[in-house]
Protein backbone atom coordinates (compact mmCIF):
# COMPACT_ATOMS: atom_id res chain seq x y z
CA UNK A 1 0.00 0.00 0.00
CA UNK A 2 2.94 2.08 1.09
CA UNK A 3 4.43 1.87 -2.33
CA UNK A 4 1.64 2.27 -4.30
CA UNK A 5 1.13 6.06 -2.31
CA UNK A 6 4.78 6.32 -3.52
CA UNK A 7 4.42 5.62 -6.95
CA UNK A 8 1.29 7.54 -7.14
CA UNK A 9 3.06 10.24 -5.60
CA UNK A 10 5.78 10.18 -8.02
CA UNK A 11 3.48 10.95 -10.59
CA UNK A 12 1.63 13.49 -9.01
CA UNK A 13 5.23 15.61 -8.49
CA UNK A 14 6.02 15.12 -12.28
CA UNK A 15 2.91 16.50 -13.39
CA UNK A 16 3.72 19.96 -11.53
CA UNK A 17 6.51 20.39 -12.75
CA UNK A 18 6.56 18.87 -16.82
CA UNK A 19 3.99 21.34 -17.99
CA UNK A 20 6.42 24.25 -17.82
CA UNK A 21 9.46 22.52 -20.30
CA UNK A 22 6.77 21.30 -23.32
CA UNK A 23 6.44 24.40 -25.27
CA UNK A 24 8.06 22.83 -28.64
CA UNK A 25 4.61 21.39 -29.79
CA UNK A 26 1.91 23.55 -31.62
CA UNK A 27 -0.82 21.47 -32.57
CA UNK A 28 -3.56 22.36 -35.14
CA UNK A 29 -6.32 23.89 -33.18
CA UNK A 30 -6.45 26.41 -30.16
CA UNK A 31 -8.60 25.20 -27.59
CA UNK A 32 -10.77 27.01 -25.36
CA UNK A 33 -9.44 28.60 -22.20
CA UNK A 34 -10.48 31.25 -19.84
CA UNK A 35 -9.44 35.13 -20.61
CA UNK A 36 -5.53 35.78 -20.50
CA UNK A 37 -4.89 37.67 -17.12
CA UNK A 38 -1.59 40.06 -18.28
CA UNK A 39 0.00 42.22 -15.50
CA UNK A 40 2.48 44.45 -16.08
CA UNK A 41 3.89 44.05 -12.37
CA UNK A 42 4.39 40.45 -12.94
CA UNK A 43 6.18 40.81 -16.20
CA UNK A 44 9.52 41.84 -13.83
CA UNK A 45 9.34 39.17 -11.62
CA UNK A 46 10.36 35.67 -12.66
CA UNK A 47 7.55 32.34 -12.40
CA UNK A 48 9.02 31.53 -8.29
CA UNK A 49 8.87 35.09 -7.05
CA UNK A 50 5.31 35.19 -9.03
CA UNK A 51 4.23 31.94 -6.85
CA UNK A 52 5.58 33.50 -4.32
CA UNK A 53 3.42 36.53 -4.16
CA UNK A 54 -0.07 34.86 -4.36
CA UNK A 55 -1.38 32.44 -1.27
CA UNK A 56 -2.88 30.36 -3.79
CA UNK A 57 0.17 28.60 -4.26
CA UNK A 58 1.92 28.48 -1.45
CA UNK A 59 1.93 24.88 -1.60
CA UNK A 60 3.36 24.44 -5.22
CA UNK A 61 6.47 27.21 -3.51
CA UNK A 62 6.43 24.66 -0.90
CA UNK A 63 7.24 22.05 -3.40
CA UNK A 64 9.23 23.54 -5.25
CA UNK A 65 11.56 24.03 -2.25
CA UNK A 66 11.23 20.72 -1.23
CA UNK A 67 12.16 19.37 -4.54
CA UNK A 68 15.28 21.58 -4.90
CA UNK A 69 14.06 23.35 -8.21
CA UNK A 70 12.86 26.90 -6.69
CA UNK A 71 16.67 28.33 -7.80
CA UNK A 72 16.33 26.51 -11.03
CA UNK A 73 13.27 27.99 -12.24
CA UNK A 74 14.32 31.65 -11.18
CA UNK A 75 16.90 31.48 -13.98
CA UNK A 76 16.71 34.34 -15.89
CA UNK A 77 18.73 32.74 -19.15
CA UNK A 78 15.87 30.24 -19.50
CA UNK A 79 12.31 30.57 -20.38
CA UNK A 80 9.61 28.34 -19.14
CA UNK A 81 5.95 27.41 -19.73
CA UNK A 82 4.31 26.96 -16.43
CA UNK A 83 1.33 24.55 -15.51
CA UNK A 84 0.64 25.69 -11.75
CA UNK A 85 -1.71 23.77 -9.72
CA UNK A 86 -3.60 25.59 -7.33
CA UNK A 87 -3.72 24.74 -3.06
CA UNK A 88 -6.78 23.34 -3.81
CA UNK A 89 -5.29 20.96 -6.53
CA UNK A 90 -2.73 19.73 -4.24
CA UNK A 91 -5.02 18.86 -1.59
CA UNK A 92 -7.15 16.93 -3.96
CA UNK A 93 -4.40 15.51 -5.38
CA UNK A 94 -2.85 14.41 -1.75
CA UNK A 95 -6.50 13.27 -0.88
CA UNK A 96 -6.67 10.94 -4.38
CA UNK A 97 -3.73 9.39 -3.39
CA UNK A 98 -3.85 8.98 -0.14
CA UNK A 99 -0.34 10.29 0.89
CA UNK A 100 0.33 13.08 3.12
CA UNK A 101 1.81 16.52 2.07
CA UNK A 102 5.01 15.54 4.17
CA UNK A 103 4.96 11.98 2.79
CA UNK A 104 5.04 13.91 -0.87
CA UNK A 105 7.66 15.87 0.25
CA UNK A 106 10.13 13.96 1.70
CA UNK A 107 9.60 12.11 -1.58
CA UNK A 108 12.33 14.53 -3.45
CA UNK A 109 12.09 12.00 -6.72
CA UNK A 110 8.65 11.58 -7.17
CA UNK A 111 8.26 14.73 -6.21
CA UNK A 112 10.47 16.07 -9.09
CA UNK A 113 8.76 13.75 -11.72
CA UNK A 114 5.86 15.46 -10.50
CA UNK A 115 6.83 19.06 -10.40
CA UNK A 116 8.91 19.03 -13.79
CA UNK A 117 5.34 17.23 -15.46
CA UNK A 118 4.03 20.38 -15.20
CA UNK A 119 6.82 22.14 -17.34
CA UNK A 120 6.57 22.43 -21.42
CA UNK A 121 9.93 21.16 -22.55
CA UNK A 122 11.19 23.86 -25.01
CA UNK A 123 13.10 27.19 -25.10
CA UNK A 124 10.23 29.83 -25.76
CA UNK A 125 7.40 30.65 -23.53
CA UNK A 126 4.01 29.00 -24.76
CA UNK A 127 1.22 31.80 -24.17
CA UNK A 128 -2.59 30.35 -24.94
CA UNK A 129 -2.80 31.40 -28.70
CA UNK A 130 0.22 29.47 -29.33
CA UNK A 131 -1.82 26.34 -27.85
CA UNK A 132 -2.95 23.43 -29.99
CA UNK A 133 -4.65 19.88 -29.15
CA UNK A 134 -2.36 17.59 -29.48
CA UNK A 135 0.64 15.69 -27.75
CA UNK A 136 3.12 18.30 -25.64
CA UNK A 137 6.46 16.59 -24.34
CA UNK A 138 7.27 17.74 -20.87
CA UNK A 139 10.45 18.48 -18.98
CA UNK A 140 9.91 15.13 -17.13
CA UNK A 141 10.09 13.30 -20.87
CA UNK A 142 6.33 12.27 -20.25
CA UNK A 143 3.35 13.50 -22.29
CA UNK A 144 0.89 15.80 -21.92
CA UNK A 145 -2.67 15.79 -24.01
CA UNK A 146 -4.09 19.14 -25.12
CA UNK A 147 -7.89 17.77 -25.65
CA UNK A 148 -9.86 19.56 -28.73
CA UNK A 149 -12.01 21.05 -26.05
CA UNK A 150 -8.90 22.83 -24.19
CA UNK A 151 -8.64 20.40 -21.14
CA UNK A 152 -4.90 18.71 -20.15
CA UNK A 153 -5.18 15.05 -19.65
CA UNK A 154 -1.99 13.46 -17.99
CA UNK A 155 -1.28 10.03 -18.66
CA UNK A 156 -3.56 8.63 -16.36
CA UNK A 157 -6.64 10.06 -18.34
CA UNK A 158 -7.59 12.49 -15.82
CA UNK A 159 -8.30 16.06 -17.20
CA UNK A 160 -7.56 19.41 -15.86
CA UNK A 161 -9.15 22.70 -17.13
CA UNK A 162 -6.87 25.73 -17.48
CA UNK A 163 -8.25 28.52 -15.16
CA UNK A 164 -6.03 31.33 -16.05
CA UNK A 165 -3.55 31.95 -18.89
CA UNK A 166 -0.41 33.75 -19.64
CA UNK A 167 0.43 35.44 -16.54
CA UNK A 168 4.24 36.40 -17.89
CA UNK A 169 6.96 36.73 -16.02
CA UNK A 170 10.43 37.85 -16.60
CA UNK A 171 11.83 33.92 -17.97
CA UNK A 172 8.50 32.86 -19.17
CA UNK A 173 4.93 32.24 -18.64
CA UNK A 174 2.16 30.67 -16.21
CA UNK A 175 -0.83 29.13 -16.52
CA UNK A 176 -3.03 28.51 -13.73
CA UNK A 177 -4.62 24.56 -13.38
CA UNK A 178 -7.33 23.02 -11.16
CA UNK A 179 -5.52 20.06 -10.57
CA UNK A 180 -2.18 18.31 -10.07
CA UNK A 181 -1.29 16.58 -13.56
CA UNK A 182 -0.01 13.06 -12.86
CA UNK A 183 2.34 10.76 -15.17
CA UNK A 184 2.00 7.10 -14.96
Amino acid sequence: MKLIKIATLGTLALSIAGLSACNNMMPTKTPATKAPMHSQSTASMNVVQIAQSNADFSLLVEALQAAGLAGALTDTSASYTILAPTNAAFVQALQETGMTKAELFANKPLLTKILTYHVLKGNTPVYQKHVRPGNYTMLSNDTLVITPQGRLMDENGRTTKILKTDIAASNGVIHVIDRVLLPK
